[in-house]
């Protein structure tokens, strides 16, 4: 998971990339870049850390044209502690081109194989990011047969990115001298989103990972970019989009709408918020058929994604609702730390209880998902803590027993809690009087409800189903195995992390 953000506008773009990488911080932690253009020079600032962290006003002054692309990374293939893998990514053969990509290629291995063999070239990192790049790069050469760049070569590269790659990729693109292209891939597993502004000086246009972005930064939403297409904006701010794969499927990741993505966007035409509102309807109506005895005296989200779902949990069972967790959003997410002494120390600094809220009470605690079930497990001995008499938990998702190979950072099942474990078993490792989980059935029906043009869903982290059939048993081995191999080295989050670029092309 990460977020990008690319935009056409009439005037300076660095503001506004800044502005919209912020609202998309929530998407990675790790880096940040933003690259925009000015005639024919790129100018480029990236980092590892936080946007406020990576960008200081003489970085910002650099940033110079009125047009750009930005990306916030949270780290899935690839190092973690890498800074040479902050995005965008650059090369300039043939025609100068900055890349940002959200997702993962499951065939980055083999492609990069066959770009050192047969397309000449070189991958400078362990990232997918850059051998994507790449890809499109030799696609655009052979589009365009070595003629001045035109939109059917631009499209018919797209296509061949399509028909090459495999996995969940959305990605915005600098084409030096031509314009901004964004595309996603066949299944849509990854979210992208158009905006639009019509100003005096003439239209902006906007692609964001979600439409938070295009909310906050004044533009309006106009749709999704759908699966295998790809959109195209010149200088002028000319629109133009194709479907450019040659089957698709709409089936975007289930992940997004239980836990990624901020409340207040909407994705494929489905409020967040309300399909979290939807999980909490039906997870209740399960718990009245599965627990109907059990006496509870509060429900209590696990903030922050669990809040609709908790609400409506509480309205549907004619139940108080209560904060009882105070939350410090200085501390990054914890399913995604390395280390299980690390996560249970995070959690610790990251929630705290209020006390009278558990006292002499049987508490139903409301989580988004339990993944790993070391956080779950510490807030159950919270809320003990605290004093609650029972404590019970709820799962707005069902158990995540199998990994994730589209761009989150949960990839060995040894890691997770319900790999190899029934729901019982979870309830005593993680110490609560009862646990009930969301039927899966019942988690495509709350998005569903929203949007019922969606019949399918990436949810192989819950069913082992994955979407693109290509994820083989050896495949999930190596990934396992590659992940064992990975040491993290000494992070670098001081300026000689970051890297400016000022890159120069004659116009095509």
């Amino acid at each position: 998971m990460c977020g990008i953000l690319g935009v056409v506008a009439t005037s300076p773009v660095n503001q506004l990339l800044y502005d919209g990488l912020q609202v998309l911080q929530h998407r990675g932690q790790d880096a940040a870049g933003i690259a925009t253009a000015e005639g024919g020079r790129f100018h480029m600032h990236k980092g590892s850390g936080l946007v406020r962290d990576v960008f200081r006003t003489r970085n910002m002054r650099n940033l110079e044209g009125n047009w750009g692309i930005g990306h916030v990374r949270y780290p899935t293939a690839g190092s973690a502690y890498n800074a040479a893998e902050a995005q965008p990514f650059y090369v300039n053969s043939p025609f100068g081109l900055l890349l940002a990509h959200n997702g993962n290629l499951t065939n980055s291995e083999e492609l990069k194989r066959e770009m050192f063999l047969a397309d000449l070239r070189h991958i400078n990192t362990n990232s997918d990011s850059e051998v994507l790049l790449n890809v499109l790069a030799h696609e655009l050469q052979a589009a365009a047969n070595g003629l001045k760049l035109d939109e059917d070569a631009v499209f018919r590269a797209v296509a061949g990115v399509h028909r090459r790659c495999r996995g969940a990729y959305a990605a915005v693109v600098m084409i030096a001298g031509y314009g901004l292209l964004a595309f996603r891939d066949p299944y849509g597993i990854r979210p992208l989103v158009i905006g639009r502004n019509d100003v005096a000086g003439g239209t902006e246009w906007l692609v964001a990972s979600e439409s938070v972005a295009v909310d906050v930064l004044g533009f309006k939403l106009l749709r999704d970019v759908a699966p295998g297409e790809a959109v195209l904006v010149d200088f002028e701010g000319n629109f133009r989009s194709r479907q450019c794969a040659e089957k698709t499927v709409q089936a975007p990741c289930m992940f997004e709408f239980v836990y990624l993505a901020r409340p207040d966007s909407i994705i494929d035409g489905v409020s967040v918020y309300e399909s979290r509102v939807k999980m909490g309807e039906y997870l209740a109506e399960k718990m009245k058929r599965t627990l109907p005895h059990v006496k509870i005296d509060v429900v209590i989200p696990i903030p922050d994604s669990s809040r609709p779902s908790a609400m409506e949990m509480a309205h549907r069972l004619n139940l108080p609702y209560r904060e009882g967790f105070v939350k410090n959003r200085y501390i990054g997410r914890t399913f995604i730390m390395p280390g299980q002494a690390t996560r249970r120390k995070s959690v610790r600094q990251k929630l705290n209880t209020i006390h009278q809220e558990f006292k002499g009470k049987n508490v139903l605690l409301v989580d988004d998902s339990i993944v790993r079930g070391t956080t779950s497990k510490e807030i159950v001995n919270m809320a003990r803590e605290a004093g609650a008499a029972k404590v019970y938990l709820a799962s707005a998702a069902p158990p995540v027993r199998y990994a994730n190979v589209y761009g989150i950072d949960m990839p060995t099942r040894a890691e997770l809690i319900a790999s190899d474990r029934d729901d019982d078993e979870i309830c005593r490792q993680i110490g609560a009087d009862g646990l009930i989980y969301q039927d899966l059935d019942d988690l495509k029906a709350s998005v569903r409800a929203l949007n019922p043009a969606i019949r399918f869903f990436e949810t192989s982290c819950f069913d082992g189903t994955y979407v693109t059939g290509d994820i083989t048993a050896e495949y999930l081995t190596g990934v396992e195995n590659q992940r064992g191999e990975d040491k993290p080295s000494s992070r670098d989050d001081s300026e000689d992390g970051q890297l400016d670029l000022n890159l120069s092309h004659h116009d095509q």
